[in-house]
């Protein structure tokens, strides 16, 4: 019976009901008992101490007294009217305020009754009072579980105007707590607890909520976010292995005509060992007879796109097509463009195709890939639609692949009967923890070494009222024969946040340089993308020197004679987006600059992330402080990573050690038994079924 309680709807469990089970169910995702012991606290308070009258002062935490509570006022009028009252103990007494519930505050606090109180202490008109404290008659909090800490729980203004506060969410768990303790299964099989010396999961949850002491809640949460991330590791190494078992892939015996002639008269520039590093490891991957599925990382500038090409060719010199899929309109004409260039003289057919591809030249394009006549499609989203069939689809390129929804990505890979070989590149350097869970099943290739001759782009920290030094510096680099960006957050000005906004920022630039001697470009994400593409030509023919954009321009933009990045109200951004907008500039062999332009008024954390510039170039590097200040955001579901688990308790950017731990102990275990098929490691197949969210399996996809 306590078992199946834990999939009781939580409308049944005691002081809820159906009304507050309905916004616990909106606000929080709490449907089930089970939810409800899962939702888990953010921070504790020591209720063990308490303190006396005389020992409160307006600087005292949040403290717990004992006494009796007398001399009701009621004061003010309708809305601004409030309750006070006196509480006093055998050393003092304290003022009490109350300015919502009045009436039931009244009816409920009887006289001549000894009150637990508990609040934050404040200072008023030279007085110590305490507002809306939690008051509980003493004897019934000494028939309640007892605990030394209470727990603080996250809660809405939502559920707060319905009365659920943490208070509340505490009670609930109570109610649970005192039918289900003792009687949750464990999740773990005994000889993994045993070996690890980790406490029950009974133990672990009820002691969570109600900690019996420091060192006891320590074991629990490690136990609570070890299973957690053991779990993540164990689904995303097990279909890693289930994936090489069920899919053979196509087998690319050959590197042919089209890779040598290339690698003979067309490469741009002599591949950097760490090229040369993954193209090898790409190449062991094509032959081995298993799908790839790999992961490349690199820099801004450090020769994916040549990667991707040069993989792309091994496929049609085994008779394969391939497709090459970006989240913009700007970065896949750009990629287009750029393949076109690479492939000049080479008799590669190469096509490109977005939501702007005119009609008449969709059904070209279907038709070519149908009959594989067309060996490269170049496009965004357009490329999966179900119109769009490939004869036989090989390799599959998709850049900045956090941008697409996994779903997305799904539809591509389904497009042939085997799945093609997936290569997956990202700009945005991810740190190993992230690796490990979003990326987990991918083998992870990495260029962490930039083409000779480029120099570090230099980055420089101006307040605002610095701007006139900075347009005379602008002056100085356009006189050389460079061009200018300037980057901002927003396209309006915007009344709830004081950035700076594109409009009013392109009229003081078009003051400061004026036409004719100067011509500037606008690109926005509001624009038709034939515009934005006109004023990007416009951009790099060099027949304007400035270009003012919004952050359109992080991905796709590539003029080598740009050398001056400027970026306004830098502070709005985040660490990994002011380093991928630092890398539009860097490209050419000229010394270039990233200007970050703040207000004075600058957060710990935004202070943190222009030193962490000013600091480094190293992406990698950057990748791991932005993970430390942001978080590692969500990661659950299919919008974005399609890790299908919620870490309710386990943190990405503190608990690496915890998580490598864990990815060790699933190696271990499924390298003594791939399919989990032993009587001991039941349970795992049992916790994974029930942890994976979705019929698809998006191991297979990447």
């Amino acid at each position: 019976m306590p078992v199946d309680f834990l999939k009781t709807e939580i409308q049944y469990l005691k002081g809820i009901g159906p009304k507050k089970a309905e916004i616990l169910q909106k606000e929080l995702n709490i449907y089930f008992v089970e939810d409800l012991i899962y939702y888990f606290p953010y921070k504790y308070i020591d209720k063990t101490k308490f303190y006396t009258v005389n020992q409160v002062d307006e600087h005292s935490p949040y403290i717990q007294i004992k006494g009796k509570i007398s001399n009701f006022r009621t004061v003010g009028q309708q809305r601004k009217q409030r309750l006070n009252a006196t509480f006093t103990d055998d050393t003092g007494s304290i003022e009490l305020v109350w300015f919502k519930g009045i009436k039931w505050v009244k009816e409920s606090i009887k006289p001549n009754t000894d009150y637990i109180l508990f609040g934050k202490p404040s200072l008023f008109n030279n007085k110590i009072n305490i507002v809306h404290p939690e008051v509980e008659e003493l004897s019934k909090h000494d028939e309640k579980l007892q605990f030394s800490f209470l727990a603080l729980y996250n809660t809405s203004e939502k559920l707060k105007k319905k009365y659920i506060n943490s208070k509340a969410i505490h009670n609930f768990q109570q109610s649970a707590f005192t039918i289900i303790k003792g009687f949750i299964p464990e999740t773990l099989p005994d000889y993994l607890i045993k070996k690890l010396n980790l406490i029950s999961l009974d133990q672990s949850l009820f002691n969570i909520h109600f900690p019996q002491s420091i060192d006891l809640l320590k074991k629990v949460r490690y136990r609570l976010k070890f299973e957690e991330l053991f779990y993540v590791q164990l689904n995303i190494l097990k279909q890693k292995i289930l994936r090489k078992e069920k899919f053979k892939g196509y087998v690319f015996p050959k590197v042919g005509n089209y890779f040598n002639s290339f690698y003979k008269t067309n490469l741009p520039f002599l591949l950097t060992n760490a090229q040369k590093r993954v193209i090898k490891e790409i190449r062991n991957d094509l032959g081995s007879g298993k799908q790839m599925n790999r992961l490349l990382q690199g820099d801004v500038g450090s020769g994916k796109t040549l990667v991707a090409l040069m993989t792309i060719l091994i496929a049609i010199d085994n008779n394969y097509q391939a497709c090459f899929m970006s989240p913009t309109e700007i970065l896949a004409i750009q990629h287009f463009k750029t393949l076109k260039k690479m492939l000049d003289g080479i008799n590669i057919n190469i096509d490109l195709l977005t939501g702007s591809t005119k009609k008449s030249h969709r059904q070209i394009i279907h038709e070519q890939l149908l009959s594989g006549e067309l060996q490269i499609l170049i496009g965004t989203h357009a490329l999966i639609e179900d119109v769009v069939k490939f004869k036989n689809l090989g390799m599959v390129i998709i850049d900045e692949q956090h941008r697409f929804g996994v779903a997305q990505r799904a539809r591509l890979w389904k497009k042939n009967i085997n799945p093609p070989h997936i290569l997956v590149m990202t700009a945005t350097p991810i740190p190993r923890t992230l690796a490990m869970t979003v990326y987990g099943d991918l083998e992870v290739s990495v260029i962490d070494e930039l083409p000779p001759g480029r120099k570090p782009v230099k980055t420089l920290h101006f307040f605002d009222s610095k701007r006139l030094r900075v347009f005379g510096f602008i002056e100085k680099q356009i006189q050389l024969g460079r061009q200018i960006y300037f980057v901002y957050p927003l396209i309006k000005e915007s009344e709830k946040m004081d950035y700076k906004d594109l409009e009013d920022g392109l009229e003081s630039i078009s003051r400061a340089f004026p036409s004719p001697k100067y011509s500037i470009s606008v690109v926005h994400g509001k624009m038709k993308p034939e515009e934005k593409e006109k004023s990007m030509q416009l951009f790099i023919k060099r027949q304007t020197q400035i270009m003012v954009a919004t952050t359109v321009i992080e991905v796709g933009v590539d003029v080598p004679n740009a050398s001056v990045m400027i970026i306004e109200s830098a502070e709005r951004f985040g660490l990994s987006q002011l380093h991928q907008l630092r890398g539009r500039v860097g490209r050419g062999a000229e010394q270039s600059y990233c200007i970050l332009m703040t207000s004075y008024k600058l957060s710990n954390d935004s202070r943190k992330r222009i030193e962490t510039m000013l600091q480094t170039n190293d992406g990698f590097e950057i990748s791991e402080v932005d993970l430390k200040l942001r978080g590692p955001g969500d990661i659950e579901g299919t919008q974005q990573s399609g890790i299908p688990f919620d870490f309710k308790i386990a943190n990405l950017s503190k608990d690496i050690q915890i998580l490598q731990y864990a990815r060790n102990i699933a190696t271990d275990i499924l390298e003594q038994d791939p399919s989990l098929k032993k009587e001991e490691n039941k349970i795992f197949i049992k916790q994974l079924k029930k942890l994976s969210k979705d019929n698809v399996n998006w191991g297979y996809i990447s």
